[in-house]
């Protein structure tokens, strides 16, 4: 599995958290280990320009998701076949700004924002009410998993 993290945003991300994040959310969704994703930390600039390009709307967002090979999850006894699964585009100074509206750590915003962008990438939505509750009990589901992931790796 290839994980690649660029940031050009200039804000200081931990990076390693992101990795581990990812890999923890392919593991629980059953992606073929040689299944491919980029994550791109960009400004609010970058990211305005790609949301106007790509959605035509102004102003920048937190979180873009570009699929490639339209991949799904998959189940432990058939994982999703290798391929690429597409980009994610995050704007740490949206989602710092989103962080301290929601009173949490611009870190557990990027979390979020991560693997919501990751569940875009293989297929889920969010437009009707029904899809929503799927995708974002699935966040949520993943998002504990982790965390609980990331207490036991520090005790």
């Amino acid at each position: 599995m290839t994980i690649e993290i660029g940031n050009e945003s200039g804000f200081p991300i931990d990076e390693t958290v992101l990795l581990r994040l990812m890999e923890h959310n392919l593991g629980q969704l059953h992606v073929s280990p040689d299944a491919d994703v980029a994550i791109l930390l960009v400004d609010e600039g970058a990211m305005e320009t790609l949301h106007l390009q790509w959605m035509d709307e102004p102003g920048p967002t937190d979180v873009l998701s570009f699929p490639m090979d339209e991949l799904r999850p998959g189940t432990e006894d058939q994982p999703t076949p290798a391929g690429l699964l597409g980009d994610i585009v995050l704007c740490p100074q949206v989602a710092e700004s989103q962080a301290v509206t929601a009173k949490h750590s611009t870190m557990d915003e990027l979390v979020m924002l991560t693997t919501h962008g990751l569940l875009h990438l293989l297929g889920f939505d969010h437009a009707e009410p029904e899809d929503e509750r799927e995708m974002f009990g699935l966040q949520k589901e993943l998002i504990l998993s982790f965390q609980t992931a990331e207490r036991r790796r520090r005790a």
